[in-house]
């Protein structure tokens, strides 16, 4: 080596720029796995396992990937998985056979089996409408997707507990009776992640939520952009988050979550801006109500800013759109935002790194250990209504 290389070679490198962002990298795995842990821990401790059954009525790719990947996820932490296709037509084919009948009744016979603890449904099959309505048949008690009008509702109204009693009037499938738990059907959890929640004092379990908004709320707690110092209700409280995506599914849940948690919210889609924000008390007239589990829940206004505006304004840029085309502009960011996606094409600009001080590129890995636990918590309200008898 010539004197000059090696002088060159030794030479120090300049001291990094203090004020140069890193960019640090979160994965679904990173936020799954304290909850995977738990879920393993818990099923380990129970018989029968937990049975999910999945209902597959289309011959899409997609769908059937999905399939296998829960069939995988759920023999990995001890729940017992069975598939129940409906209509599938021969492999190469780029449509099914299934008729709505056949797809409601599937659903149904899975709501009246005993042995099945929850049920999901590998959308779309027929569209917008008619899936709404599949949904909506799913009982509450086995909805492990969070997506019938009774947690929906619980949702949108920041109703965290509810009596497990109307969860079994709801379903139409139960008699109600008072809610009992057996010290056998009790499992102790001392993780930061638990899977069972027992009933409060006054006899309320925990709402189910949708998995999805579920798993992205996770990521940002995750993340620290929920304030653990701040009460319970409203650890989101002067964040400002953008959501692009208003679907009824992920993205306008995700929001009144965010919004009921204190977050200010502008929700993006192709009709426009929509601003979410949590609901002023009024101290006098007693709006909050005197439940301890209600809280005042969101309001909704059109946005009066533009989308460059609310991006550059947001703390949070959440990323929901299905398109590969579909970019989110890295230049309109704010400098050290947390930039989350949770589509499947990746809707941030491959500079994204240079802005943000947080990415996450997927939640994949998230959602299904929160519809497992979403599973495990359906099973223990459903053992608790059907009295001690069923809990041995």
């Amino acid at each position: 080596m010539s004197a000059p290389a090696a002088a060159a070679a030794t030479k120090p490198k300049p001291p990094a720029d203090p004020t140069a962002i890193n960019c640090v990298t979160v994965l679904g795995e990173h936020i799954a796995k304290p909850f995977r842990q738990e879920l393993v821990r818990v099923t380990d401790q129970l018989s029968p396992k937990p049975k999910l059954v999945g209902i597959l009525a289309n011959s899409g790719a997609p769908s059937r990937a999905y399939a296998n990947w829960t069939a995988k996820a759920c023999e990995a932490v001890g729940i017992d998985y069975e598939l129940r296709e409906v209509g599938i037509v021969a492999s190469g084919a780029t449509e099914g056979t299934a008729e709505q009948g056949e797809v409601e009744e599937a659903i149904l016979l899975a709501n009246q089996d005993v042995n099945v603890n929850g049920i999901m449904v590998y959308y779309p099959i027929f569209g917008p409408r008619q899936d709404g309505y599949l949904q909506q048949a799913v009982s509450p008690l086995k909805d492990v997707e969070g997506l019938n009008f009774t947690w929906l509702f619980s949702l949108y109204h920041n109703t965290r507990f509810i009596d497990p009693r109307k969860l079994a009037l709801a379903a139409q499938v139960l008699t109600p009776e008072p809610f009992v738990q057996s010290e056998s059907q009790a499992v102790p959890s001392t993780s930061s992640a638990p899977v069972v929640s027992p009933p409060n004092e006054d006899g309320l379990v925990k709402a189910i939520l949708p998995c999805t908004p579920l798993a992205i709320v996770k990521t940002l707690e995750h993340c620290q952009v929920y304030n653990p110092l701040r009460p319970y209700g409203s650890r989101a409280f002067g964040r400002t988050i953008t959501v692009v995506n208003r679907s009824e599914v992920v993205g306008r849940p995700l929001a009144a979550l965010l919004s009921n948690d204190g977050a200010r919210v502008f929700s993006v889609d192709l009709d426009g801006i929509q601003e979410f924000t949590r609901r002023k008390v009024d101290a006098e007239s007693g709006e909050s109500g005197s439940k301890a589990s209600f809280h005042p829940c969101h309001v909704v206004k059109k946005c009066e800013l533009s989308y460059e505006e609310c991006l550059a304004a947001s703390d949070v840029v959440i990323g929901g759109v299905p398109s590969k085309s579909y970019k989110i502009p890295t230049a309109h960011l704010k400098e050290g935002v947390i930039a989350v996606n949770f589509s499947e094409s990746k809707n941030f600009e491959d500079d994204i790194k240079e802005k943000a001080s947080l990415y996450c590129p997927g939640i994949g890995k998230a959602t299904i250990v929160l519809l497992q636990r979403n599973l495990l918590r359906l099973r223990e309200y459903q053992a608790a209504l059907r009295g001690p008898a069923a809990q041995k």
